[in-house]
């Protein structure tokens, strides 16, 4: 029999470390593909703040990789958020073998809420730095 998974805590693994996919290793062990897809483009992310940090605003590598780390961290809050709100039944039907399992309660809402700011907020800064990069990107080239 497998161990129990409590919605809490896939709710509160996607908010603090889904951008290495830790809640899909939690929650589908560790031959989860979609698992594996988050460590790269976060890893990438994090190289790219590195460069802009070292080089300056104009490195273009940086351009392309900041918006990966953006984009791993938007998929992993939008699963808290998801993992975070699905009915009690189905989440033990799913994940537990439908045996009954206490509810995510307080816990898990306040990790979707979190979720949500942080989601929303990673999502508007993706969009406006990628934005941003591009229209400067053609001002320079006319």
């Amino acid at each position: 029999m497998s161990a129990v998974k409590h919605k809490a805590v896939a709710t509160w693994l996607a908010l603090l470390l889904g951008v290495f996919g830790l809640h899909r290793f939690y929650l589908h062990g560790l031959k989860d593909r979609w698992a594996w897809l988050f460590p790269l483009p976060t890893l990438l992310g994090l190289v790219g703040l590195q460069r802009m940090d070292q080089l300056g605003q104009d490195d273009r590598l940086a351009w392309v990789l900041i918006p990966l780390l953006g984009l791993s961290l938007v998929a992993a809050l939008l699963g808290g958020i998801v993992y975070g709100l699905t009915p009690d039944e189905r989440w033990n039907a799913r994940f537990n073998g439908g045996q009954p399992v206490s509810a995510g309660g307080w816990p898990a809402i306040i990790g979707v809420v979190l979720c949500l700011l942080l989601g929303g907020t990673a999502l508007m800064a993706t969009i406006a730095f990628s934005a941003q990069r591009y229209f400067e990107s053609q001002a320079e080239g006319s």
